[in-house]
């Protein structure tokens, strides 16, 4: 009994450790005003997180599950706070494991030159150490985070229907239904309905999402060939690191049918941008196929 209290014990304070590190990092390492995060964030924190649990938590099997707990209640606390998507928390992750793996492999190096020289004044002060790297970091992204990357995003298909008849429908959707693309099963947002108030430039449309909306205002509006909106307030889960500056939609005639061109330009505050911009363009085509997917559905009716 007394093994299974001081194993349970170890996890906890393993636990404990990892969960402040990886918190208070989350909240002190976000660039104010902006809510950009960098490498400090996805791999500084989890490194300071995992050197933690491996500093004040002994053996293999308790380290493990201490930073299973950690990254577990932690991810889970944001979560639940809205701070947070289980979608930005998937995408996030492998990224943040490998920080977290360096962080122990480095306690275990030191417990090894611990073993071999003895005192633990190294491990100490390493483990002291941690937050004033993390703010170390943090000081050093103040001055490269502050402009957000912008990216554009085109899809093209072909639908049998005439550009008037797309047109229509694209102006609003009393209800969208198609086959959901992957990342609308773990967490990307899914269009429900969009409707517009107003004709022509300046009229105002909404779109409805299964969390939240986004609110649109015509720019260019040549029927039925051309509408573009700039995108106003965007009300979704999760703090707003991606943002949406515009969309457009462009129509032509072409074999019988429409050639339909979407475009959407986001901006993003999400570093290193060699990691991060392939989600993030692989959400925004998912919500243009989604889209798509009902517009030819339409067109067959």
């Amino acid at each position: 009994m007394g093994d299974w209290k001081r194993a349970a014990r170890g996890v906890a304070v393993g636990t404990a450790a990892g969960m402040a590190f990886g918190l208070g990092g989350f909240f002190f390492s976000e660039i104010p005003g902006t809510y950009a995060m960098g490498s400090v964030m996805f791999l500084l924190v989890p490194f300071a997180a995992g050197f933690a649990i491996a500093a004040v938590t002994s053996g293999v099997q308790r380290i493990s599950v201490a930073a299973f707990l950690a990254t577990l209640l932690s991810m889970s606390i944001l979560i639940a706070t809205h701070m947070e998507t289980p979608l930005c928390a998937v995408m996030a992750f492998p990224f943040m494991f490998a920080g977290l793996l360096g962080g122990i492999g480095l306690a275990y190096l030191v417990q090894r030159v611990k073993r071999k020289r003895g005192g633990g004044a190294l491990k100490s002060i390493i483990f002291f150490s941690m937050p004033l790297l993390v703010f170390a970091g943090h000081r050093v992204e103040l001055s490269t985070l502050v402009h957000p990357r912008q990216e554009t995003v085109t899809s093209t298909i072909w639908i049998a229907a005439p550009p008037g008849k797309v047109w229509a429908d694209l102006r609003s959707f009393d209800s969208l239904t198609a086959e959901k693309p992957a990342l609308m099963y773990i967490g990307l947002p899914v269009p429900l309905r969009c409707t517009m108030q107003g004709s022509g430039q300046g009229a105002t449309r909404t779109c409805y999402f299964n969390q939240g909306y986004i609110k649109e205002t015509v720019i260019e509006w040549q029927p039925p060939a051309r509408m573009r909106l700039s995108i106003d307030r965007t009300n979704l889960p999760g703090r707003h690191w991606l943002g949406f500056e515009d969309a457009e939609y462009d129509l032509s005639p072409n074999n019988g049918g429409t050639l339909l061109t979407r475009e959407t330009t986001i901006i993003s505050n999400l570093y290193p941008a060699w990691y991060w911009r392939p989600f993030e363009r692989r959400g925004v085509a998912d919500e243009h196929e989604y889209i798509f997917r009902d517009l030819v559905r339409r067109s067959e009716r």
